[in-house]
């Protein structure tokens, strides 16, 4: 049973209920009232209704089990609440179950992982993925335990307001040194499987990035270096938008072979061999959030794994 006030009068009825009940999103509340969930005075309640003080009882239906299976897959759990995961994403792990990728995915693990602690996300016993790395990008990611926080999280994401720094190890170095690249970035017209810079169409990205080091002294006077550590920090969050961007600027990031054209040089191709890389070299080292249900501001930051921290240091010795 949710009570509300006198001071929920002049509010949707939809909107009210969801204040006075926090741990169900308006989203939430909105489906249970078009099934017929809501009920005052023992007569159901429509969202658009005004909101009238007294007593509404939500009769919420059991949590249905999610179709993706739960599979004992070991996580590197960074935080955990009751309301959010965050976790260090391996390369080779997908996000979430998509043809080719139905088991072994990130959404199959958190099920495991979470179990009973999952409030539900729309109902359903399933954590909220509300953003994405790629299945070969490594690095934190955050996950939705309740409605609250999906709704929450989405909110930030939606609006930008999260700290998003990746780091790239890059063929050749972007030039300048330091920029801001501003583009409009949609399906590639040539290869719609890709991505691509547009000069209409598409959404809007933004993406900063500087070079923190340099490695392999250039052939010539005014050349690129042979390779290069590139920190980027996100302020738009679109589909594979650090690897068109950097290949856009010359530097496609080392190992992908999605946007990766050109070959390295030789020293370089020997040091991505040693290091064992057998993707593309992009982590998300740092993900920064003022945490929707409590208000604390996070902030994580994770090393490089393994394979491209190697990779570093054997470009280092260039």
């Amino acid at each position: 049973m949710v009570s509300l006030d006198d001071g929920a009068r002049a509010l949707r009825l939809d909107k009210a209920l969801a204040e006075a009940a926090p741990t169900l999103s308006r989203a939430r509340i909105q489906a249970l009232m078009d099934a017929g969930a809501v009920s005052f005075g023992g007569a159901a309640v429509s969202a658009k209704s005004k909101a009238v003080p007294g007593d509404y009882i939500i009769a919420l239906p059991p949590v249905a089990p999610a179709d993706p299976q739960a599979e004992a897959i070991a996580l590197n759990v960074l935080y955990e609440d009751a309301d959010l995961i965050v976790i260090d994403k391996p390369a080779g792990m997908a996000a979430h179950p998509a043809p080719g990728n139905e088991t072994g995915t990130l959404v199959n693990a958190l099920l495991h992982h979470c179990g009973a602690s999952l409030s539900g996300i729309g109902g359903v016993a399933r954590p909220g993925i509300v953003h994405r790395l790629d299945k070969d990008t490594s690095g934190v990611m955050v996950a939705a335990k309740s409605d609250r926080a999906h709704a929450g999280l989405s909110a930030l994401f939606a609006a930008h307001d999260i700290e998003r720094t990746y780091i790239a190890l890059t063929r050749g170095a972007p030039s300048p040194a330091r920029d801001r690249i501003v583009t409009r970035i949609g399906r590639s017209n040539a290869d719609r499987k890709k991505m691509a810079v547009l000069k209409a169409g598409g959404r809007e990205a933004t993406t900063d990035y500087v070079v923190q080091q340099a490695f392999g002294t250039p052939a010539k006077a005014g050349a690129a270096p042979q390779a290069a550590r590139v920190a980027c920090t996100l302020h738009t969050g679109r589909t594979h938008q650090i690897r068109v961007h950097l290949a856009s600027r010359g530097a496609p990031i080392l190992g992908d072979a999605v946007y990766g054209s050109g070959a390295p040089t030789a020293p370089v191709r020997a040091a991505m061999a040693q290091a064992g890389l057998t993707r593309q070299a992009l982590h998300a080292a740092v993900l920064g959030f003022v945490h929707p249900v409590t208000g604390q501001t996070l902030r994580f930051e994770t090393a490089l794994p393994a394979e491209m921290a190697a990779l570093e240091t054997a470009l280092s010795a260039l």
